[in-house]
C-alpha cells in the first residue's frame, strides 16, 4: 500500500466557504472523504497550517518515511524560501498541487520556490488536481 500525505498550506482550511467562484464549495474534508472512498489501496494522511514552521517541519517528518507528499503550499508557494529548500533537503518526492490555475491570477502567483526541486505540477483543475498528484504515484 502506498503512503502518501497532502500538506496544505494557509487559507485553505477555508476551503467551502472562501471565494467559492475560484475554490468552489466543498470543504476539503468532504473532499477527502471522497477521495480516500476512490483510492482504497492507497493510505492518504493530511495535515493542514497557515504557518510556515509548521508545514516545514511536516516536510522533514514525513519527508523520509513517506512515498509521496501532495503539496497546496498556498501562498507561502511564492514567498517561501524555506519551503524550497525543505523539499530540496528530504528524499520523499514532492507533487506542488493548486486548485486554480495560478497563471490567470495576480502576477505574482505566477513564481513558485517549489517547482524547481518538485516530482511534478498540477494546477488549475480544481480539487481534482489532488486526485491527479495521487494518480501520479
Amino acid at each position: 500500500m502506498k503512503k502518501l500525505i497532502i500538506i496544505n498550506g494557509p487559507n485553505l482550511n477555508l476551503l467551502g466557504k472562501r471565494e467559492p467562484n475560484i475554490y468552489g464549495s466543498l470543504t476539503f474534508t468532504e473532499f477527502l472523504e471522497k477521495v480516500k472512498g476512490k483510492y482504497p489501496k492507497v493510505s492518504i494522511d493530511y495535515f493542514q497550517s497557515n504557518i510556515e514552521g509548521e508545514l516545514i517541519d511536516k516536510l522533514h517528518e514525513v519527508g523520509f518515511s513517506f512515498d509521496g507528499i501532495i503539496l497546496n503550499a498556498a501562498a507561502y508557494t511564492h514567498t517561501s524560501i524555506g519551503i524550497g529548500d525543505a523539499i530540496k533537503a528530504i528524499e520523499t518526492p514532492v507533487v506542488e498541487v493548486h486548485i486554480s490555475n495560478t497563471f490567470n491570477r495576480e502576477e505574482f502567483r505566477h513564481q513558485s520556490f517549489i517547482s524547481p526541486n518538485a516530482k511534478g505540477v498540477i494546477l488549475g483543475f480544481g480539487l481534482q488536481s489532488y486526485e491527479l498528484a495521487i494518480q501520479s504515484f
